[in-house]
């Protein structure tokens, strides 16, 4: 994530937090080094986001309880549906693109006001979800694929078949399919002229590449 994205993240982030949030907890949840949330905080502050800093239980930083959102017209019914659904498909690994799905859960919760805030808490404690989860998928190859699927950018791929053979691939993301225990791409093969199946959890690496534009998908 460039530094630009991660700061209205953590924007957004705190937005949607009742409560003060420790610098370790959000250098944690945005993978980077506390020395490095302090400057992002610092940039925050000084681009005049209204952010405080609590001591003590409780306490963090957080924004003031002024500075909102334009209105969106979400219900604490409707927002508890959204993150629980959205929850579960991160817990399930059941979508490769988790840190984009939580960046959109943080802002339903931003756009509630502070008491439907308080309803979804208790509206999320009765909902459960049940599913196997699917199998993990490294970090790295999750934004490769999720960069490569949403700019329709040719993805290169380092990829382990079931008989532990390992090639090199050039191909063209055309679907995300998303089953109970495994989450694979269809994807345009450069070399083999065709398209074919590539299960996540098989692919040791991947990066996005510069190549002449695939064939237009079917239709």
């Amino acid at each position: 994530m460039k530094r630009t994205e991660r700061l209205f993240a953590i924007a957004e982030y705190l937005r949607g937090r009742r409560t003060g949030v420790t610098a370790e907890i959000l250098a944690e949840r945005f993978g980077v080094t506390l020395r490095t949330m302090y400057r992002d905080l610092d940039a925050l502050r000084a681009a005049s986001m209204p952010l405080s800093a609590e001591r003590g239980r409780g306490g963090g930083y957080a924004l003031d309880k002024s500075y909102s959102l334009p209105p969106v017209n979400f219900t604490a019914r409707e927002a508890a549906l959204l993150v629980a659904l959205g929850s579960f498909a991160v817990e399930t690994r059941l979508l490769p693109f988790e840190e984009t799905l939580q960046r959109a859960l943080d802002k339903v919760r931003a756009a509630l006001s502070t008491s439907a805030q308080r309803e979804l808490v208790g509206r999320l404690q009765e909902l459960a979800f049940v599913g196997i989860p699917a199998q993990p998928i490294a970090k790295a190859v999750r934004a490769a694929v999720e960069r490569a699927w949403f700019e329709q950018q040719t993805l290169r791929i380092t990829y382990r078949d079931s008989s532990g053979i390992q090639t090199t691939r050039d191909v063209r993301i055309e679907q995300v399919v998303m089953e109970r225990r495994e989450t694979r791409i269809n994807a345009f093969d450069f070399a083999k002229n065709e398209s074919r199946s590539f299960r996540l959890d098989r692919i040791e690496s991947a990066e996005v590449i510069a190549l002449a534009p695939a064939p237009p998908r079917s239709t």
